[in-house]
C-alpha cells in the first residue's frame, strides 16, 4: 500500500520515511512501552475524500479523518486514551492506488475529548460502559415523532452481547402504562377520573377511615393520596393516611396497587388483561406485559446487578402489579412513549388533563396524570418517568412540542449515573434544561 517515496508526518514524533514507518509499525505504532495492547478505531462518519484531477482524470486523493486510540494494560479492561485527526494523500500509480504521504495529528488525551465524539462511536460507548460498569444499556432516540433509533449495548449475560430486543425490568416505569389503562377507559366513557373509588374497591386496612371516600383516579395518578409508598415500609405493615387526600403530593405504589384492584372490580378482568386490549394490542407492543408467562424468553432478559457485580434474582410475577415489575424492550416502550406524546387514542381534552401541572414536586417539577412534567420556559415541557429497583434504573423523556425524545434502560443499582451526558448530549439544550432542573 505505500509508495517507495512514502513519507509519514507525526506532530508528537516527527518525521519518518518508509523504512522508519514499517520499522515502527512492526514494533506497535503509537503503543508505549508498558501498553499490551494498542487500536485505533476510525470515529464513524468521519472519513471524507476528495478527489485529485488533472486532464479529466483522476491522479490522486485527498483522505481526511479522524480516530481514536485504545490501550489495554495486562489484566485490566480496554480504555479510551486518546484522538486525533489523519490526513493521506493518495497517488495512482501504474493503475494501483499507494498511499504517498500521510499526517497524523492534533493528538490529545482522553479528558479532552468532546462528548460528541464519544457518544457518536459505538466503540466508545461499549468502553465507557465498561469504565461505569454498566453490563447492559438499552436506548431509544425519538426524532419527529417517531422511535429512530434503538441500540442495546453490552452484555445481556456475562460473554453473550446484548440483542436489540433485549427484555428489561423497568420497575415504575410500569406505572405510565397503568395510567394510560385508565385514562383511555375515561377517553371511552367507561371510566370517570373522579369518581370515588369506594363503588368498586376498599382496603380493608383504611375501611374505618372515612377519607378513603376521597380517593379518585386522578389523586392516584398524580400521587397526591396521602399513602405511603408501600404499606410494608410502616412498622405494622398495614396500609394508612399519612395527610389528607389531595392535600399535597407523595410518591405511592399503593396508590396504583389501590386503582388496579378498583379497575379488575369493576370490568371483571385482569390489568394484564385490560393493558392487552387498551394498550399493548393497539400498539403491537408484543415483547411486553406485566407477568411472567410461557411467552416470556429468559434468554433476552438483563439480570439485574448490584454495584458489585452480583446478579439479583428475576422476578417472575405471576399477577399483575399496577405499580411495578413490568418486563418490555426499548423498541415497544419507546412506541409507547411515541403514542403517550401524541395524546394517541385519547380525547383531546384527556390529554389536556394528562399533561395539566396537577401538583409541585420541586421547582420547574410538577406531577401531571401518569407523568412528572417538567416546565422548560417558553410554553415547552416534558413529560417524563423513571424506574427504580434492584438491578434496574430506567427513565424516558418526551418532548410533545418538538418531537424528541429518549429512553435510558440500565440493569444496575447505580445506573442512574449515566443519565445526565446521555439526555444532554441527544436532547441538546431541551436536555440540558432538564439536568439543571434536577441539580437545583
Amino acid at each position: 500500500m505505500l509508495s517507495e517515496n512514502f513519507e509519514f508526518y507525526h506532530d508528537k514524533d516527527g518525521f519518518s520515511d518508509k523504512k522508519k514507518f514499517i520499522t515502527d509499525f512492526k514494533n506497535g505504532l503509537c503503543k508505549a512501552p508498558d501498553v499490551y495492547h494498542a487500536k485505533r478505531v476510525l470515529v464513524d462518519k468521519s472519513t471524507q475524500i476528495f478527489p485529485m484531477y488533472k486532464g479529466g482524470k483522476v491522479y490522486a486523493a485527498v483522505q481526511n479523518g479522524d480516530h481514536l486510540f485504545y490501550e489495554k494494560e495486562r489484566n485490566q479492561p480496554e480504555k479510551l486514551v486518546g484522538e486525533a485527526r489523519f490526513t493521506n494523500f493518495w497517488l495512482l500509480e501504474n493503475g494501483d492506488w499507494k498511499l504517498s504521504r500521510s499526517l497524523s495529528f492534533d493528538h490529545h488525551a482522553k479528558e479532552t475529548i468532546d462528548q460528541e465524539t464519544v457518544f457518536n462511536n459505538d466503540q466508545e460507548i461499549e468502553n465507557w460502559l465498561k469504565e461505569n460498569k454498566i453490563p447492559t444499556l438499552g436506548l431509544g432516540i425519538i426524532e419527529g415523532g417517531e422511535l429512530k433509533q434503538i441500540k442495546v449495548f453490552g452484555d445481556i449475560q456475562k460473554g453473550s452481547p446484548a440483542p436489540f430486543n433485549t427484555y428489561f425490568n423497568v420497575a415504575s416505569l410500569t406505572k405510565p402504562v397503568t395510567a394510560m389503562v385508565a385514562l383511555r377507559l375515561i377517553s371511552l366513557g367507561k371510566w370517570n377520573l373522579d369518581e370515588p373509588l369506594d363503588t368498586y374497591w376498599t382496603d380493608p386496612d383504611v375501611a374505618n377511615d372515612s377519607r378513603h371516600k376521597k380517593i379518585t383516579t386522578r389523586l392516584i395518578l398524580s400521587h397526591q393520596t396521602g399513602f405511603p409508598n408501600w404499606r410494608w415500609m410502616n412498622p405494622d405493615k398495614k396500609l394508612n393516611f399519612q395527610f389528607e387526600p389531595g392535600t399535597q403530593y407523595q410518591y405511592s405504589g399503593e396508590g396504583f396497587e389501590y386503582l388496579r384492584k378498583a379497575l379488575e372490580n369493576k370490568f371483571k378482568k385482569t390489568l394484564d388483561q385490560l393493558a392487552q386490549e387498551l394498550i399493548f394490542q393497539p400498539l403491537q407492543m408484543k415483547e411486553t406485559n406485566y407477568i411472567w408467562d410461557q411467552n416470556t424468553d429468559e434468554s433476552r432478559f438483563a439480570i439485574g446487578y448490584n454495584t458489585d457485580g452480583k446478579p439479583y434474582p428475576i422476578e417472575k410475577n405471576k399477577k399483575a402489579n399496577a405499580a411495578d415489575d413490568l418486563h418490555t424492550t426499548i423498541g415497544d416502550y419507546g412506541n409507547f412513549m411515541v403514542s403517550v406524546m401524541k395524546g394517541k387514542n385519547l380525547k383531546p381534552e384527556i390529554f389536556q388533563e394528562m399533561i395539566k401541572k396537577q401538583v409541585k414536586t420541586k421547582e420547574s417539577k410538577y406531577f401531571g396524570l401518569g407523568f412528572e412534567i417538567y416546565d422548560l420556559g417558553n410554553g415547552e415541557y416534558a413529560l417524563s418517568h423513571g424506574g427504580a429497583d434492584q438491578g434496574t434504573r430506567c427513565i424516558a423523556f418526551v418532548f410533545p412540542k418538538s418531537g424528541k425524545g429518549i429512553l435510558i434502560f440500565t440493569n444496575v443499582d447505580d445506573g442512574y449515573k449515566v443519565y445526565e451526558k446521555l439526555v444532554i448530549h441527544y436532547l441538546g439544550k431541551e436536555g440540558k434544561k432538564i439536568a439543571d432542573i434536577e441539580n437545583r
